[in-house]
């Protein structure tokens, strides 16, 4: 469990009725993401409340009527998901620091400067954002960010994310632990099992990040992989 001293308020009203959790403010930004993470590492106590500083506790009968569920895993995310999150100062400026920092690697993995067809260095893209004056939300996901900040900045410098289709065909066997991959690289065009058994997709890939999942994909799969580029997808 999360310790009390590091915890905070997450709280959410349905009617009349207010619930409130006590959870680690960095899992439920996790939460927020559509990440799974376990009970243990997101409440510091397995209760929902009415009152969390009263210990005033919220009844199955209310859970129910709010949530359709008196399951603490299913209630805790509905109100991390829905409600707010009461951080502290020093808190929310860790949160902010750390999406900013997973925004700026994010964006230079991913764009290129138009001009050279090169990516740009991280420090050019913070010194962008500042000198545009982007904020940035703690709660809201890197890739929803990245495509305002990326709008926000080209006023500073020239940049455009530009993508390309890949039809990658691989062994049932690496399915499993390629599959991971293919979510964090790019968006799924197609997808499907061939009649020979092989799974195949097809990748929507930003350019800055297809010869890292090149990379990956040749560490991770242990039998024979295609990959077959099929034409740019640039915005």
């Amino acid at each position: 469990m999360v310790s009390l001293e590091d915890a905070v308020v997450a709280r959410y009203s349905h009617g009349e009725h207010r619930f409130e959790i006590l959870v680690d403010p960095y899992r439920a930004v996790d939460v927020r993401e559509g990440k799974s993470v376990p009970l243990d590492d997101l409440l510091a106590t397995s209760e929902v409340f009415k009152d969390a500083r009263r210990g005033d506790r919220a009844s199955a009968k209310e859970m129910k009527e709010a949530f359709g569920t008196e399951d603490i895993q299913m209630v805790a995310e509905e109100i991390i998901r829905r409600g707010e999150i009461q951080l502290t100062t020093e808190q929310k400026r860790k949160a902010v620091e750390d999406r900013r920092r997973q925004i700026v690697s994010y964006i230079a993995r991913s764009a290129i400067n138009p001009q050279t067809n090169a990516p740009h260095t991280p420090q050019r893209i913070e010194k962008a954002m500042d000198e545009a004056r982007v904020t940035v939300d703690p709660f809201r996901s890197v890739e929803e960010q990245s495509t305002k900040i990326i709008d926000a900045i080209r006023y500073k410098i020239p940049i455009k994310i530009e993508n390309v289709l890949m039809e990658i065909t691989i062994s049932p066997q690496d399915y499993g632990r390629c599959m991971p991959l293919f979510k964090e690289y790019g968006k799924f065009r197609e997808q499907g099992w061939l009649g020979n058994g092989r799974f195949r997709c097809v990748l929507e890939v930003p350019v800055g990040m297809k010869g890292e999942l090149m990379d990956q994909l040749g560490r991770r799969a242990k039998e024979e992989v295609s990959v077959v580029e099929k034409k740019e997808a640039g915005k």
